[in-house]
């Protein structure tokens, strides 16, 4: 059942959403070498719950952290702990907050250093991209597909692969509700798209092949040829027949 939200819910989840991009501001002094991912998530936790929010991902399904740490290879779901960033770290940041019961959710990628490769910067820059031409498919009397093959169309496009096995999902008193929403397939397909319907997109890109694996803390989702990903993700609501973003900064 797809669960579609009143204006004072997506209202709450905007709330949510602006907090979510807070903590990226925030944090951002701290991405540079030495730093350690835990102090990271401390830090996440703290901007969250000073703003009156609570931390989506603490303790969700076991979930240690407040916030998903992923470096280089690791695509989703890193967990947060002593291991320090270094100069040319790729950090993918993934956040949740929750505001009187309703998630925003969103991930952004970083680039540990001043001078980004040619390559590196074409990586984040076609996954955001990737992530605002699904935005835009996303209104309504569209269906999931257009969002799915517009994401698959611009990353692909550029020569780089979509993640498959992961995907987003519906978003608003659960982290995940039921609807998933691919980053590939034949526009055309799926639900349609209605008023009041709150998603979560969030492409995940490979400069490699679309495969992956999990890693021995059963959490830790990487590349399986140990390419470099990115990973891009806003919370969005339809709203008055356009995609209206929940977690932009502004």
């Amino acid at each position: 059942m797809i669960i579609k939200k009143s204006a004072e819910e997506i209202d709450k989840m905007r709330t949510a959403g602006r907090v979510v991009a807070k903590v990226f501001d925030e944090v951002q002094p701290l991405l540079r070498p030495g730093t350690a991912t835990k102090d990271i998530d401390v830090l996440v936790e703290k901007v969250i719950r000073s703003e009156g929010c609570v931390p989506s991902f603490k303790g969700y399904r076991g979930f240690p952290g407040s916030a998903c740490i992923s470096l280089n290879e690791e695509i989703v779901h890193g967990i947060p702990g002593r291991r320090k960033l270094r100069e040319g770290d790729l950090v993918k940041l993934d956040v949740g907050a929750i505001y009187e019961g309703f998630h925003g959710d969103s991930a952004w990628t970083f680039y540990v250093g001043e001078e980004i490769p040619p390559a590196i910067v074409k990586l984040m820059q076609t996954t955001e991209e990737s992530l605002w031409a699904g935005i835009h498919a996303a209104r309504a009397g569209n269906r999931v597909g257009d969002i799915s093959h517009a994401v698959q169309e611009v990353a692909e496009g550029a020569g780089f692969s979509v993640v498959r096995e992961y995907v987003g999902h519906a978003v608003g008193r659960e982290l995940h509700e039921d609807l998933q929403i691919p980053n590939y397939g034949p526009a055309g397909r799926g639900p349609v798209l209605e008023e009041g319907m709150t998603l979560a997109l969030e492409p995940m890109v490979n400069i490699g092949d679309w495969r992956t694996e999990v890693l021995d803390d059963d959490w830790t989702v990487v590349t399986a040829d140990g390419e470099l990903s990115a990973h891009y993700e806003h919370t969005i609501a339809v709203r008055d027949g356009e995609a209206l973003v929940l977690t932009a900064r502004d």
